[in-house]
């Protein structure tokens, strides 16, 4: 009997043991991706003209929640991006369809800098963290992208630096750019803008997964309107091996 009684001893023990240590495991793994999480966003905004602009009114959607907000809304909201020439003026503006920004100036003049393919370019960035974890695997329902985002489908991921098909899901979509102003018949416009959603970590070791949206549109001589801009998105890329939090 007392043999019985000291099996059943041991193998509690033994239990409560691995118990002990798989609750005190999980909650290092939590502890541990909780205190190093960080949230980011990296925003940029690119026109390249190679021509003089003359009387010019943009209107460029910046990436929103659905609810109309972000942090790259509220920074634009206090002139908080950097590159915004001192003399243009840029106003926010919102509707049911999206968030746009609204820039007016009475000349956009070509910049050499080199960092484009024709040589031109300003470009507004923005580097900034985010209140909450950012959702890396469905932005296009839960967290900052180009909106309107009409049309969109899911295509075909580019390859990566190695050559080997993203992790990720891809879609494509159609956005909305309006553009007014006077410029020589040859003049040759590019539009581009981009926001990456990223979230990085260290339990063991570093891990980060991220977001990718751009939208992006070509426009020759003058124009006076609104014009389609093609979109990408990439979602899901990186790790997901991580905790849930729990509050």
């Amino acid at each position: 009997m007392d043999k019985v009684i000291k099996s059943a001893a041991g193998l509690f023990i033994i239990i409560f043991v691995l118990f002990v240590s798989n609750v005190s495991y999980h909650a290092f793994v939590e502890k541990a991706y909780r205190e190093s999480l960080t949230s980011t966003y990296s925003y940029t905004c690119t026109i390249s003209p190679d021509s003089v602009l003359s009387n010019v009114t943009l209107f460029i959607p910046v990436p929103s929640y659905k609810t109309g907000n972000s942090p790259v809304v509220e920074r634009f909201s206090v002139r908080g991006i950097e590159g915004i020439p001192p003399e243009w003026k840029t106003t926010l503006t919102g509707s049911n369809k999206g968030t746009y920004v609204e820039i007016k100036t009475p000349v956009i003049a070509p910049v050499q800098n080199g960092t484009t393919k024709h040589g031109y370019a300003i470009e507004l960035s923005l580097q900034t963290t985010s209140p909450r974890v950012v959702d890396t695997q469905n932005p296009q329902g839960n967290d900052a992208v180009f909106h309107p985002m009409q049309d969109i489908q899911t295509v075909d991921c580019p390859a990566t630096v190695n050559e080997t098909p993203s992790k990720g899901v891809c879609y494509g979509y159609l956005s909305t750019v309006y553009a007014d102003y006077s410029a020589p018949p040859d003049a040759r416009v590019t539009i581009s803008s981009e926001i990456i959603g990223r979230n990085t970590w260290k339990i063991f070791r570093p891990a980060e997964n991220e977001y990718r949206a751009s939208i992006s549109v070509l426009m020759f001589g003058d124009h006076h309107g609104w014009i389609a801009a093609k979109g990408s998105l990439e979602t899901g890329i990186g790790s997901y091996d991580a905790p849930a939090l729990h509050s």
